[in-house]
Parts: C-alpha cells; sequence; structure tokens
C-alpha cells in the first residue's frame, strides 16, 4: 500500500493535537503510574479498534445520518469528560494512589483505569466519523479484500496510538517525580488537568454538529 506513509503522518498529526485521550494519559500517569497509564492506553486501543469496527460495518454513515442519534452519543460524551473533571478537581490528591493497596486492589485499580481509557475514546462520536472519513480514502478495490485493507489501516492506527501513548505516559511519568516534590504544583496540576477535561466536555457539548 504505496500510501501507507501517508496515512501514518495523518495519524501523527491528529494523536499531537490535545484532547481527551492525551490528556488522561498524562493526568493517569503523573498521578498513579506507568501501570495504571498503561492500563488506560490498553482501554485508548480497545476503543480505537472498535472504532475502526464500525467504521468498516458503515456504521459511521449511519451515525452521519442519524443526528438524533449522534446529538446523544455527544452529549453523552461530553458529560463524561465533565463528570471526570470534577473527580479529578474534588480529590484531596491523586498522587500515588494505589501503591500500599493489596493486590486486589490494584487489580481493581487497574480496571477503573482500563474503563476510562475505554469510555473517554469510545463515548466521542467525532472520533468515529473520523475513522469513517479518513480510512476509506486509503481503501483501493484494486489493491485486494477490503476487509484485509480495513484492518491493516486499523492495527497501524492502533498501534500508532500506542507509541503516543507510551511518549505521553512516560512525560506523565516524569511530571510525577516533579509534582512529588512540590505540594503547590500538585495543586495547580489537578485543577489545570481537571479544567481541560471540563473544557474538552464543554465544548463537546457546544460544538455544532459538523
Amino acid at each position: 500500500m504505496a500510501e501507507l506513509w501517508i496515512f501514518v503522518g495523518a495519524l501523527v498529526v491528529v494523536y499531537l493535537v490535545p484532547g481527551p485521550d492525551m490528556v488522561l494519559m498524562l493526568q493517569t500517569a503523573a498521578t498513579q503510574g506507568r501501570s495504571h497509564a498503561m492500563a488506560v492506553a490498553a482501554g485508548l486501543a480497545v476503543a480505537r479498534g472498535a472504532h475502526v469496527l464500525m467504521a468498516a460495518l458503515g456504521l459511521g454513515a449511519i451515525l452521519k445520518a442519524a443526528p438524533e442519534v449522534f446529538e446523544g452519543l455527544r452529549l453523552l460524551g461530553a458529560a463524561y469528560l465533565i463528570w471526570l473533571g470534577i473527580r479529578i478537581f474534588r480529590a484531596a490528591s491523586l498522587i500515588k494512589s494505589f501503591p500500599a493497596a493489596g493486590e486486589r486492589r490494584k487489580r481493581s485499580g487497574w480496571r477503573a483505569s482500563w474503563r476510562k481509557g475505554v469510555f473517554t475514546n469510545i463515548s466521542n462520536p467525532k472520533a468515529l466519523l473520523f475513522c469513517s472519513v479518513l480510512l476509506p480514502q486509503f481503501i483501493h478495490l484494486e489493491a485486494g479484500a477490503v476487509p484485509a485493507q480495513f484492518a491493516l489501516l486499523g492495527i497501524v492506527l492502533v498501534l500508532t496510538g500506542l507509541i503516543f501513548d507510551l511518549l505521553y505516559a512516560g512525560a506523565g511519568a516524569a511530571l510525577s517525580r516533579w509534582l512529588a516534590q512540590t505540594p503547590l504544583a500538585r495543586t495547580l496540576q489537578r485543577w489545570l488537568f481537571a479544567c481541560v477535561l471540563i473544557g474538552f466536555g464543554v465544548r463537546m457539548a457546544l460544538a455544532e454538529r459538523a
């Protein structure tokens, strides 16, 4: 597929643009450590893969043709981001929340982080529309089986996202070491990430449907 590098370039641009996924990765890595950040990354990967599958099945086109469904999902996603931001804002301290927990509590915490990753991405209908618009541009009937092409593009999309998630997890871990030594910075970081997530939620709720 000669255009594969163009596809990767488009993904790089998208993953570099700040969004809820990036903020969630930085916040989780900074406050709960790499293991929880990796759980979030796994959840994001599952959601992205689901969006690719839904795009391949044509659900994105159905969603685009059904304004009421799109609006419902958009408002649901916006409400989730706002709720997540409020929860972060109200937390007394999120730094090192789980190091003393038992194995069962750790597993429960990882599952919660995984669910955050899944819901943050899957509840954004624009992510599905993005896949529905971008992927077909790189599908060519003469290049072979369409499902195989969708599968290849989907794998590339998910792996590219994971690479960026690893980078953001590393950045968040570095931020954590600084926050551990600066109480004021911990408070400012919590307010900043909370406000950013709430801002994304409000923008999603108020944005006009394309």
